[in-house]
C-alpha cells in the first residue's frame, strides 16, 4: 500500500531546572531513583499507526455534531466514568484504567513525512540536522540485554523513527518479515550456508583488522554503519537466547489468537516477547490508516469488507498487550505509546473518508509511570481544534523521555561535535504522571 504521498510504506534532572521542566521535587527524586544502580530502567512499546487514525472515529467521537463531522460510529461508556471511545473497542474499554488519554494534541504540520518527524522526535524537520527518534535515544543511552539489539523495529520502521545524528549503532532493528505469515523469519538470525562459527569469528577478527588498519584515514559514516551491522549480525546469529526471544512458536496458540494472527497483533505479541528478554525499546508499525476514502469501512469492515476492519485489529492486538504486561507484571515498567502522525478532518469529503487534520488529534499512554484512567485535554465541539490543554510534539516528547527515565535537558553530540539538548521547549504533561 502507498500513502496519498506517495511515499511506500515498506521503504518506509535537574532539580535546579524543575519549573522550567514542569516537575515538582518528588518527580525530581523518582527520575534520580531511576538511574541509580540496580535499577531497572523504564522500556518503551511504540505502536505507530502510519497514515494518521481518525481521532473523531476512534477516541474522540462527537455524537453532538453533524452528521458530516460525527460519522456513524457510536461512544461507548468505559471501566472509567466519563472515559468514551469508540463502540467498536469492545476489548479496550475494559482496560481505560490503565489508559491516559490526550485528546488535546496540536500541531502545524498535515504532511506525512513532517508529521511523523515532528511525532516520532519532538522537533519539526530542519534542513540542517537530522534528528534522532525516541528508540535510537533510548539505545544510544542505555542498552538492553547485551545478545538484543536495544532498539527493535517489528516489522519495519518510518525513515524518521532511525538514529538521525546518532551513530549507526543506534538505528533501529528492523525484523523485516510480518510476524502473522506462516513463514515469517527474521533477518540476521541464521547465518549463511556454509559459514560455520569458527569461519564467522575469523571474518570478524579480519574485519577488525581491516578497520584498525583505516580508521586513521576513513572514520566515515559507511564505515561505521557497516561495523555496527556486523557487530550485531555476528551477536544475534551466535545467540540461541536471542532466537528464542523472536521465536513466535514459544507462544501458546491460545495466546496467540488473543493478539489476533493479523500483523498488528503478532506484532505486539511479539514486542512483549522482546521487551521481556530485555530490549528496552520497541516499536511496531501498523500502516494503511491514511483514510481518504471510505474511513468509516476501512476502520470497521477492512478493504474486502467483512467486519475485518483496522479498528478491530487494533482493539483485539492493543488489549491483549496490556492484560498481557499486567498479567507478567511487565506493565509498570513498561510506556505503551499509540499515536500517528496527525488526526483527520472534521468534515467528510466527497470520498466518504477524512483529509489530513494536525490541528487536533489524540494520542494513548499507558504503563511505565503513567497515571492510567483518565482523559487530558478536549478538543472543540467538532474535534477542529485543542479547546483546553493543548499538548504539542515537543510537549509529548519531553513528557515520554522524563516517564523513561532520559533527563530532557540531556545533551547527545553530532558527528562533529555539537551539542544537542534530547528536547528543547518542551513542557511535561504533568496530569500523565502517576
Amino acid at each position: 500500500m502507498r500513502r496519498c504521498d506517495g511515499i511506500n510504506r515498506r521503504e518506509f534532572l535537574r532539580v535546579g531546572s524543575l519549573s522550567a521542566l514542569g516537575l515538582s521535587l518528588s518527580d525530581a527524586f523518582r527520575l534520580r531513583a531511576l538511574a541509580q544502580a540496580g535499577k531497572k530502567m523504564p522500556r518503551c512499546i511504540l505502536i505507530w499507526l502510519d497514515g494518521g487514525p481518525s481521532h473523531l472515529d476512534m477516541f474522540d467521537l462527537k455524537p453532538s455534531a453533524p452528521e458530516e463531522v460525527r460519522g456513524p460510529f457510536k461512544p461507548t461508556d468505559t471501566k472509567v466514568p466519563g472515559f468514551q471511545i469508540c463502540e467498536y473497542f469492545q476489548n479496550l474499554a475494559a482496560h481505560t484504567g490503565k489508559l491516559c488519554l490526550i485528546r488535546s494534541m496540536t500541531s502545524e504540520l498535515g504532511e506525512h513525512n513532517f508529521g511523523a518527524h515532528y511525532l516520532l522526535t519532538g522537533y519539526k524537520p530542519s534542513p540542517v540536522l537530522d534528528y534522532p527518534s525516541y528508540g535510537s535515544v533510548i539505545s544510544h543511552t542505555r542498552s538492553g540485554k547485551p545478545l538484543l539489539p536495544s532498539y527493535i523495529a517489528v516489522p519495519g520502521f518510518s525513515p524518521y523513527a532511525a538514529n538521525g545524528y546518532l551513530p549507526a549503532a543506534c538505528r533501529p532493528f528492523a525484523v523485516g518479515g510480518d510476524p502473522s505469515k506462516a513463514e515469517f523469519e527474521v533477518r540476521d538470525l541464521e547465518g549463511q550456508a556454509g559459514v560455520t562459527t569458527s569461519r564467522l569469528e575469523r571474518r570478524r577478527e579480519f574485519l577488525g583488522d581491516l578497520d584498525r588498519l583505516s580508521r586513521e584515514i576513513e572514520e566515515s559514516g559507511p564505515r561505521q554503519e557497516r561495523d555496527a551491522h556486523f557487530e550485531q549480525a555476528y551477536r544475534l546469529i551466535l545467540s540461541p537466547e536471542a532466537k528464542k526471544a523472536f521465536d513466535l512458536g514459544q507462544e501458546k496458540q491460545e495466546v496467540r489468537q488473543r493478539y489476533g494472527h493479523r500483523t498488528i497483533g503478532q506484532s505486539c505479541l511479539l514486542a512483549r516477547r522482546l521487551i521481556e528478554a530485555g530490549c528496552p525499546f520497541v516499536t511496531v508499525t501498523d500502516s494503511t490508516w491514511d483514510h481518504h476514502a471510505n474511513v468509516f469501512r476501512t476502520l470497521k469492515e477492512g478493504y474486502a469488507g467483512g467486519t475485518d476492519g483496522k479498528m478491530i485489529h487494533l482493539d483485539k492486538a492493543l488489549s491483549a498487550l496490556l492484560g498481557d504486561l499486567d498479567e507478567r507484571g511487565l506493565l509498570k515498567e513498561t510506556l505503551v505509546v499509540v499515536m500517528g502522525e496527525f488526526g483527520r478532518t472534521p468534515k467528510l469529503n466527497t470520498s466518504a473518508g477524512r483529509d489530513h487534520w494536525p490541528r487536533a488529534f489524540s494520542v494513548l499512554l499507558a504503563g511505565g509511570g503513567v497515571k492510567g484512567g483518565q482523559v487530558v485535554g478536549k478538543s472543540d465541539a467538532r474535534g477542529e481544534s485543542p479547546a483546553d490543554r493543548p499538548v504539542t510534539p515537543t510537549d509529548l516528547a519531553k513528557t515520554i523521555y522524563t516517564l523513561l527515565g532520559i533527563d530532557p535537558d540531556l545533551e547527545l553530540k553530532t558527528a562533529d561535535n555539537r551539542p544537542v539538548q534530547v528536547n528543547a521547549g518542551g513542557n511535561v504533561v504533568t496530569e500523565c504522571l502517576a
